[in-house]
């Protein structure tokens, strides 16, 4: 089976409710598409569109190639299906290949016993069919193969992404609880920013924010950071299909003139350490750095977006304690920032209320397992105003 140029289901995994993003990436790349999931997206093609797919999604998690989907009872049945599959046209009998999988079926207990059955389906095929064995093991470090199954209904995949794509690479020194970097280009992606005016990101942390607003506006597509994938340990891979891609993402990139991306912090160690993100990123020049408290930092004139990603208040007593920076960033955004338009991220919806501004828009995501709110402010400046006090 040639998967480069057969056309099959191909599934884009995303964390949660990340998919109306994901879905707005996949057709701007000229992709049409099949569904529209809550973690996802399908659509139809090739292990090659694969490839440009995985180069470019700033908000993907695993690019998927369907290669089977039945109906499935039991282990046993899984290990039949999964053994007629040619899996010597596609994977090196000689290789190595990891499994991963998610199972919801009462056969199953955990799922590294599924993961088993389906090395034991392929070894077993491959030893006959070459008499040859391939090697296997946890690592995402060779071709990597999927299931999933649920009740009675089974798929397997190639990941031609392996290791996760929502991670895009130059995040070195992370910080204090930092945003996952699929999420921050979702959310800024999900804002008004035209990514021409002005982006000021206070309490930027370790300046993941900052960092993907400018490989946003100046079009840097994560596969310039990234030189690794599942996709390039299967048979029929050939390295000028990478190249071609890769060139592409070198010739994007654009000048954007006048761009102004203000990114400060209270923390001097964050600064220092979202400095060194930004030069792995390659944006290091693109980004103003201030020292110093939130409201203290610069804020042009004219159009643009002020983003803040808060802490949330998880453990006891924190919560209290961030009252108060809450009633200040709401001042802050009424008083300083007419004119633009304020965001706040957080997983803290009573925190939330402190503010006391009331949001134009609040778009639902999910940081980890935490329930989100972007919230949006329009900050009038002149007469007309929404940046109402709400009186909690």
């Amino acid at each position: 089976m040639d998967v480069f140029t057969i056309k099959r289901k191909i599934i884009i995994t995303c964390h949660k409710w990340l998919s109306p993003v994901l879905q707005k990436e996949v057709i701007d790349l000229g992709f049409k598409l099949d569904r529209v999931f809550q973690t996802g997206v399908e659509l139809t093609g090739t292990v090659e569109d694969c490839i440009r797919l995985n180069l470019n999604l700033r908000c993907a998690s695993q690019v998927m190639y369907s290669l089977k989907a039945f109906i499935c009872n039991d282990p046993d049945e899984l290990y039949k299906h999964l053994v007629n599959i040619p899996w010597e046209t596609m994977i090196d009998p000689g290789g190595y290949f990891s499994v991963t999988s998610n199972v919801f079926h009462p056969t199953i207990n955990t799922n590294l016993f599924a993961n088993l059955r389906v090395k034991d389906a392929i070894v077993d095929r491959m030893r006959e069919i070459s008499n040859q064995r391939p090697t296997t093991g946890s690592e995402l470090s060779g071709a990597v193969v999927y299931l999933y199954w649920k009740q009675e209904e089974a798929e397997v995949f190639l990941d031609t992404s392996g290791e996760t794509l929502a991670k895009h690479g130059y995040r070195k020194i992370p910080g204090k609880a930092p945003m996952l970097e699929a999420l921050a280009a979702a959310t800024i992606l999900s804002t008004k920013w035209n990514q021409t005016d002005v982006f000021i990101n206070p309490m930027c942390g370790s300046g993941t924010l900052a960092i993907e607003a400018a490989l946003i506006a100046t079009k840097r597509a994560p596969g310039l950071r990234r030189h690794y994938y599942a996709f390039m340990h299967l048979l029929g891979y050939e390295v000028d299909m990478y190249e071609k891609e890769r060139t592409k993402l070198d010739d994007q990139i654009i000048d954007v003139p006048n761009l102004k991306i203000i990114a400060s912090d209270l923390s001097a160690k964050a600064i220092e350490n979202a400095k060194i993100n930004a030069e792995v990123a390659g944006v290091d020049d693109l980004i103003d750095f201030e020292l110093g408290d939130f409201e203290d930092t610069t804020i042009p004139e004219g159009d643009g977006v002020i983003m803040f990603n808060p802490e949330y208040g998880e453990r006891m007593g924190e919560e209290v304690e961030l009252e108060g920076t809450y009633a200040r960033i709401g001042d802050f955004l009424k008083n300083n920032c007419k004119g633009k338009t304020g965001y706040v991220f957080t997983g803290n919806l009573d925190l939330a209320k402190k503010i006391r501004l009331k949001p134009s828009r609040r778009i639902e995501f999910f940081n980890a397992k935490i329930d989100c709110r972007l919230l949006e402010y329009e900050l009038y400046a002149g007469t007309k105003r929404t940046d109402k006090v709400v009186n909690e």
